[in-house]
């Protein structure tokens, strides 16, 4: 999370972001960094609840009534919480909607959740292969959970189905799986959306309801199924903490709740419903270290509705808006003294601005945001958010949608200056995700050019590829800032060797900064610079002050007898052809 430190360069203690897992349980032909058993934990066995033994039917001969106590009418609590008698009076066998046994009827109903409503999710997923982008990795299969949702769809993590080709969902008590088609992908907010052609799927089920953002010390209970076996799990816990919480899948900061449900691999995708039967989040990730137990995150109701709402307004997702800009606290009162702030105001400096957002045009760096739409932002960067809770103010931007427009105040020179601008995306050099498209890769003379991608870099450098990455690709991927919509960062990410590349064997994932002199903005610009070159030789400026020069000739005649040697289809990715 966003408390957990880390320093540059040295490998990570246990406690890093790296132990901050999404929830897939994959099956034996998975990946190992989706799971493995050095992960799994075992909990030693617990006497259940008092209350929980209430509801379970007791093993052997059922307990006599007295003669003078007659035996209460049973009663059928519904998925809404209201009971009523039993139609077939004492030969009510126990079941409420979803499948519970409640044994004998307890004293006061007991709103059980929808759980009729939660899938299991079957995916078959290939991968990119980044090390040879011509490719793709060997496929392999994970399970995972979901819920129905209105309007006949089905809401799982976008993890659960990242680069898929196959999804499946199969209800509870069935043994049919339906083939499914995912409408949506949110990787910011690791949510994906599902439907299902086959209307059969559908007969019997209810959809979820949603309830509001829980309080702290809200019971909650997480629906899946989880690793250890194939029908459903119910875990309880309470919430314990609500905050922006930082997302492992989407490299984001978004609202999130903490919980103490036991949250397993297989939960991700399913429901966490409120003591009320509504659903108030997802489950997607947990903590993982020796020294914590049952820490896990639930994505909350007010980023689910947000992703289903942008779905139904533009027929798609859009992602969720930021204000492009990197600012600083103001706590300290020299500070804020010298940059012409009254007792009275509090607010955040402004240290840089994307050049590509819609920001660069209004706002400078030195400007103190004092609100964001009419709230006002605190010295360490907080706005109230509920009684006795504060959180940052980032959580204002995210409930906006993109291209919709924001007041706000800001402080330049000692006057106040008021600005109304339109939110976009952000857009990184070195992107979080390839969002389910396949790699770039251009090849003249063994060469192979790609773009880097944070996907590009775990795939190169593992798991740990923040502290295993070189330092100057590190440091464009943690403070660089993209000066143009279409800038890449253009590497040589291998040399595939050949007469022609003598003596450049060893160069590996080195940025490649110009080309005949010409600046490299993106893949399909140096693609395009090297096939329409008529100059005798090809020269390339690269990172560290290397140099690369092929004979022009010679170089594009060789490329063919590399592409059959490593039987390459083709020298250049389908998007750098059109």
């Amino acid at each position: 999370m966003s408390e957990i430190k880390r320093k540059r360069g040295r490998k990570p203690s246990s406690n890093n972001r790296a132990n901050e897992e999404t929830l897939d349980s994959p099956s034996t032909t998975a990946m190992d960094d989706v799971f493995s058993v050095a992960n799994v934990e075992l909990v030693p066995n617990q006497s259940p609840p008092a209350a929980v033994d209430e509801h379970r039917p007791r093993r052997g001969r059922p307990k006599k009534l007295k003669t003078e106590e007659k035996s209460p009418p049973p009663t059928r609590v519904s998925s809404a919480g209201l009971s009523r008698p039993s139609e077939n009076g004492g030969d009510f066998n126990g079941v409420i909607p979803g499948g519970d046994s409640i044994g004998a009827a307890p004293a006061v109903a007991r709103v059980v959740p929808a759980m009729d409503a939660v899938v299991k999710v079957f995916c078959v997923h290939t991968e990119p292969n980044f090390s040879l982008p011509w490719q793709r990795k060997r496929q392999y299969s994970s399970s995972s959970s979901g819920f129905v949702i209105g309007g006949r769809r089905v809401l799982t993590n976008a993890h659960s189905v990242e680069h898929y080709t196959q999804v499946k969902l199969k209800k509870r008590g069935s043994d049919t799986k339906y083939l499914a088609t995912v409408l949506a992908i949110g990787t910011e907010c690791d949510i994906a959306m599902l439907t299902v052609d086959d209307d059969e799927f559908w007969e019997g089920v209810s959809p979820v309801e949603f309830g509001e953002l829980p309080t702290l010390q809200d019971a909650v209970t997480v629906v899946g199924y989880p690793i250890g076996g194939d029908t459903i799990s119910v875990t309880s816990g309470v919430v314990s903490r609500i905050e922006i919480l930082s997302y492992v899948h989407g490299s984001t900061e978004l609202l999130g709740l903490q919980i103490d449900a036991a949250i397993n691999s297989g939960n991700s995708g399913g429901p966490a419903f409120s003591d009320k039967g509504n659903c108030v989040g997802i489950a997607f990730q947990s903590l993982k270290h020796e020294d914590v137990e049952n820490i896990g995150y639930v994505i909350p109701t007010p980023v689910i509705v947000h992703f289903i709402k942008d779905y139904e307004k533009n027929g798609a997702y859009t992602g969720f808006p930021i204000l492009g800009v990197e600012w600083q606290k103001m706590e300290n009162p020299d500070l804020r003294m010298a940059m012409g702030m009254k007792s009275d105001q509090k607010g955040v400096r402004i240290r840089r601005i994307d050049p590509t957002a819609p920001e660069y045009k209004v706002l400078k760096p030195s400007d103190i945001i004092l609100s964001f739409d009419g709230v006002d932002i605190a010295n360490d960067g907080t706005v109230p958010f509920r009684h006795g809770e504060r959180m940052g103010f980032s959580y204002l931007v995210s409930q906006k949608y993109t291209g919709d427009s924001a007041a706000i105040k800001v402080l330049r020179d000692s006057k106040i200056l008021n600005f109304n601008m339109d939110l976009a995306t952000h857009r990184r050099l070195i992107p979080s995700h390839n969002k389910g498209r396949p790699p770039s890769f251009y090849i003249i003379a063994g060469f192979v050019f790609s773009t880097v991608s944070v996907p590009y870099l775990r795939s190169e450098y593992g798991k740990e590829y923040e502290f295993e990455t070189p330092v100057k690709l590190l440091e464009k991927l943690l403070y660089s800032l993209p000066q143009s919509p279409d800038e890449q960062l253009v590497v040589i990410s291998q040399v595939l060797v050949a007469d022609i590349n003598i003596g450049y064997e060893e160069i590996v994932n080195t940025q490649v900064h110009a080309f005949n002199g010409k600046p490299v903005k993106n893949l399909k610009s140096l693609a395009d610079m090297v096939e329409n070159c008529d100059d005798e030789f090809l020269k390339f400026d690269l990172e560290y002050d290397q140099i690369v020069v092929l004979r022009s000739k010679t170089a594009k005649a060789a490329t063919l007898d590399i592409l059959a040697t490593h039987c390459i289809p083709s020298a250049m990715s389908d998007d750098l052809k059109k």
